[in-house]
């Protein structure tokens, strides 16, 4: 009887495991990534979003020839605002087509804020002895506001929006 040892042969060095083997798992821990972003900004959007101005924008737009002829009324009157914030104050300056102060106009509007939750303060207004028109009251918040001024004289009348930033 012979006996023959039989050696398990040696194994085979295995070969260096490329780093190519992660690129799936980067690719889709950065998909993860834009998506999760993505939710974040969608998120934001939404819970920051003021909604609409109102609800009844089917009846504005059958009116909408009537919203274009008023603005074409102004535009022909050549009127010009401007608005400046002086010591917490809305400061309004209304000029003619000629660049020359409107005296004695009725000026009233609100001051709302932009952006944030909705704040609206009425706007009254009395003449300045330069030609412009001061707020009687300082606006109750620093940062942006909106101003939708409405001046009136002789059966004419400007609506504008300006916006000014209380420092």
């Amino acid at each position: 009887m012979s006996f023959i040892a039989r050696v398990p042969p040696m194994p085979t060095p295995a070969a260096p495991r490329s780093a190519w083997r992660w690129f799936p798992w980067a690719l889709a821990g950065v998909m993860l990534l834009v998506f999760a972003a993505n939710g974040g900004l969608i998120y934001w959007a939404l819970a920051t979003f003021p909604g609409a101005t109102n609800n009844d924008g089917f009846d504005e737009s059958n009116a909408y020839d009537g919203v274009l002829a008023k603005a074409a009324q102004e535009a022909a009157l050549g009127w010009s605002a401007t608005a400046e914030i002086r010591e917490g104050r809305a400061v309004v300056r209304l000029k003619d087509a000629q660049g020359r102060a409107l005296p004695a106009l009725g000026l009233a509007g609100t001051a709302a804020r932009p952006l944030g939750p909705k704040m609206t303060t009425p706007l009254r207004f009395t003449p300045a002895a330069d030609g412009s028109y001061v707020a009687t009251m300082a606006l109750p918040q620093r940062g942006q506001w909106d101003l939708a001024l409405r001046a009136a004289s002789g059966g004419q009348d400007l609506h504008v929006t300006r916006r000014v930033v209380v420092p």
